[in-house]
């Protein structure tokens, strides 16, 4: 707990620091979809504080000029270090409507351009894919949604929402799979070397040429892709850790 403690304070201050920085940026800019990233670089940072180490493999895959979807698991409020660290340019995110109110955090997030969205009001939350895929045809821009909608607290990957998947059809844009190993279970922040995350790019999913009714296909393939590949990341950081 001696080092523990003391990481998560820092480590709070970097975040608000960071994001203080993009809401600057934000001013100077305004909903210009480079902004997120800016934040992102220097949010990413704090892995240094709390120690720990990201490995991003297939990082190529993620071609930042390419308009896609990517979608990812989502696990805890640290998902913005591996996220931070894996984010594209020209990528804005989607996000509850109520982050706004985070002190320096929501305020760098609406001055970036991300989008907001009401969860409570399905009419509203479906409104906001809408947007997202006007926002990928007309900005030229990726977006990346958490594909579980919910924060999975070590509970493993969460059955995927179906919204990112109408979004990328919508768009006619690629689905971009992100897998990133079970931090939750794996990060010791009370040692100096507190652990690893893997983060693994997976093979896009192409969505020319498909229709809506077929988003609960697509979902069910990128579930399966990623809940697989968290696995094995999983299960190649256990076996290195028990040598």
């Amino acid at each position: 707990m001696f080092l523990k403690i003391p990481r998560i304070i820092l480590c709070t201050l970097w975040v608000c620091f960071s994001c203080f920085i993009g809401i600057v940026v934000g001013i100077l800019r305004p909903f210009d979809t480079r902004n997120t990233k800016v934040a992102a670089n220097y949010i990413s940072m704090g892995r240094h504080i709390l120690g720990v180490k990201i490995e991003l493999r297939n990082g190529e895959t993620l071609d930042p000029a390419r308009p896609c979807v990517f979608i990812s698991n989502h696990q805890d409020n640290m998902d913005i270090f591996p996220g931070g660290y894996t984010l594209p340019k020209n990528t804005v995110t989607i996000g509850k409507k109520s982050i706004i109110f985070i002190p320096f955090f929501g305020q760098f997030f609406w001055l970036a351009g991300n989008i907001l969205i009401d969860r409570k009001n399905k009419k509203r939350a479906f409104e906001a894919m809408d947007v997202a895929a006007k926002t990928i045809r007309e900005k030229n821009v990726s977006v990346w949604i958490m594909a579980e909608g919910t924060r999975s607290k070590g509970r493993g990957v969460l059955p995927f929402k179906k919204g990112p998947f109408i979004t990328a059809i919508k768009a006619q844009v690629p689905i971009v799979p992100i897998a990133i190993s079970t931090y939750t279970k794996h990060l010791d922040l009370k040692k100096w070397q507190a652990g690893v995350i893997l983060i693994e790019v997976l093979p896009p999913i192409q969505t020319k040429g498909l229709l809506a009714e077929d988003a609960n296909t697509i979902k069910d393939q990128a579930f399966h892709m990623i809940s697989n590949a968290v696995k094995k990341l999983d299960l190649e950081i256990e076996n290195k850790t028990s040598i």
